[in-house]
């Protein structure tokens, strides 16, 4: 919520929306004063900030946008008085199109027959929309135009390409410096960047939305892997691996055909049979629990599996390792009887528990209940949600979570995991989804006590969300400064001189023989040089070996963060080394 100031020192709180929504229109007023043959689009608010879409003759440029801002900056000062009115439909096309405004006269015309048509007048502009604003321009205090860039009329890559600037606006200046601030910040982290810097990763047009994992990454890759791979053998978790290529009848049975066809990659196979890379994991984990009888001894079930799937996400959504088209899922499927749904979801949350402390991570929990595509009988949703309500009742306390009306998969109620970065940034993170509709439609039972046959439950959950996106995420958390048991190289070893070669090579050894990563910068360069290098590729440690260290069988310790901590022996490293590995320092 933001405070705005009245007339009269009257204060009054609205929401954020509203106050970037209202801020939209100064901005489109501007662009009308500046630019008079421009068409307005759409203008809506968005998690941080607003934007606004024209149709004009050529990109925006810097120049533009400063312009543009200037002329806000002046119609905010005017303190122009927002009036809302409506329109009769007719007369509001006629409105729109005496103004030249086509794409309003479309938007007028998709409108459902005995709809509102409101309109929101200020000075000289006047711009369809629902509302609400706030009751004056000069409500709007500190604002800034971010960036600009092309997007299509609807989302549509069918329709004509129109142009879209960025902004931000606060109630006061300084809220705005500290988020300009947090930009900046941001930037410096983006994992895209850091990835390239640090020779991780990186993204190539020949496969777009598919990293390109380099000898670090995928080492950083597969120690995390192997970190979640070992922490859930420890509670009885049994990987698997199914094939990447199933037929459409298997996703026709799941629903997902139906459902998820469009974010598919489908082809067509030489007996000429439908196949499709498959986009997650839940089919084929239920293919191995239905490979043999299964009994109510044999419940909770639980399958997990780090195969790569894939799904076709539209070009304009890419981003980096956030969305992506393949992707390794943290993904698990277990079966459960319906009376343990409630003990199997707290041991979920544990474990999420768990792997996030170990990151220095806070996360908060969310409920998101039935779309408006369920598939399925309502009753089974009902209970569903109402299981999981009894779980965050317990775990977090009444009304102490969110709850996400509609946000659901299709197949049942889920809990997701929201997850706070060192910059307040929040991401979507794992999911925990409880499903009585996919057992049903693949026919799945178990024999219980009584040797009758039962339809189990399934939980469907991924902790991290995927690995790529994971890896993303605390990219820019650690700002690639990854913990000691994460990084890709843990030590760099810089002999000061040849003299000292054959000494860093006894150390490299000795190192590499207690599982210590470690690289050898044994270049004819000045130490002040490879020391600049390391730190630029944020080495955790680094050792100096000159000649005291040669004849003390010592090293120099270098730390990334604080600088030189002295000399030790060379055995004392290795258990601080270890020690920092063992309890996943960070």
């Amino acid at each position: 919520m933001f405070k705005i100031k009245l007339g009269g020192g009257k204060t009054q709180e609205v929401e954020e929306s509203m106050y970037w929504h209202t801020t939209s229109h100064i901005m489109a007023q501007a662009v009308k004063r500046l630019f008079p043959e421009a068409k307005v689009a759409i203008g809506p608010s968005i998690e941080k900030g607003f934007y606004y879409d024209f149709d004009v003759e050529r990109p925006f440029t810097e120049d533009d946008l400063a312009r543009i801002e200037e002329e806000m900056k002046k119609i905010i000062k005017e303190e122009l008085s927002i009036e809302r009115f409506e329109l009769p439909r007719e007369e509001a096309i006629k409105f729109m199109e005496e103004k030249e405004e086509p794409y309003k006269v479309e938007l007028i015309k998709d409108l459902p027959d005995g709809e509102v048509i409101s309109f929101y007048k200020q000075g000289d502009f006047t711009d369809l929309c629902r509302g609400p604003h706030l009751p004056t321009t000069g409500c709007v205090k500190a604002v800034k135009l971010l960036s600009s860039s092309g997007a299509y009329w609807r989302g549509d890559e069918h329709n004509k390409m129109l142009q879209r600037i960025y902004g931000i606006s606060f109630p006061k200046a300084s809220e705005l410096e500290e988020y300009l601030n947090m930009i900046e910040e941001a930037k410096k982290r983006d994992h895209r960047k850091l990835g390239k810097e640090l020779e991780l990763f990186f993204f190539d047009e020949t496969a777009p939305g598919m990293a390109y994992w380099m000898p670090k990454g995928f080492k950083m890759m597969n120690i995390l892997i192997d970190f979640w791979r070992k922490e859930h053998e420890k509670r009885n978790y049994m990987e698997f691996s199914g094939p990447q290529l199933n037929s459409s009848e298997l996703w026709k049975i799941s629903g997902h055909w139906d459902h998820y066809k469009e974010d598919m990659f489908v082809l067509t196979d030489s007996d000429g049979k439908e196949q499709a890379l498959k986009p997650m994991n839940c089919p084929n984990a239920i293919k191995i629990f239905a490979s043999k009888l299964r009994s109510y001894k044999d419940l909770p079930m639980r399958f997990n599996d780090i195969d790569v799937i894939h799904r076709n996400e539209k070009s304009g959504q890419l981003n980096g390792l956030f969305r992506v088209r393949m992707f390794r899922q943290d993904d698990a499927h277990n079966f459960i009887t319906e009376d343990q749904i409630g003990s199997e979801i707290k041991d979920i949350i544990e474990i999420a528990k768990y792997l996030y402390g170990i990151f220095g991570l806070d996360f908060e929990l969310t409920l998101s209940t039935r779309p408006d595509d369920f598939m399925g009988d309502i009753e089974l949703w009902n209970r569903a949600e109402a299981n999981l309500k009894d779980v965050l009742d317990e775990l977090c306390g009444k009304d102490n979570y969110r709850i996400n009306e509609g946000d659901g998969a299709f197949y049942g109620p889920k809990i997701d995991i929201k997850m706070k970065d060192c910059l307040g940034r929040e991401w979507q993170m794992g999911t925990v989804q409880v499903d009585f509709q996919l057992p049903l439609r693949f026919n799945l039972f178990y024999i219980d006590s009584n040797g009758d046959k039962k339809t189990p439950i399934l939980i469907h959950r991924a902790l991290f969300g995927s690995f790529e996106r994971f890896i993303g995420i605390i990219t820019e958390h650690f700002a690639g400064a990854f913990p000691v048991w994460l990084s890709p190289v843990q030590v760099a070893i810089l002999p000061i001189s040849d003299s000292q070669k054959e000494y860093a090579l006894k150390v490299k050894e000795e190192l590499e023989n207690v599982g210590i990563r470690v690289e050898l910068d044994d270049r004819q360069e000045k130490i002040g040089y490879k020391i600049r290098e390391a730190q630029l590729q944020k080495v955790p440690y680094m050792l100096i070996l000159g000649e005291k260290e040669v004849e003390a069988n010592a090293v120099g310790v270098r730390k990334r963060k604080e600088g030189d901590i002295g000399q030790m022996p060379l055995d004392d490293f290795i258990a601080k080394i270890k020690s920092e590995n063992d309890n996943k320092v960070i």
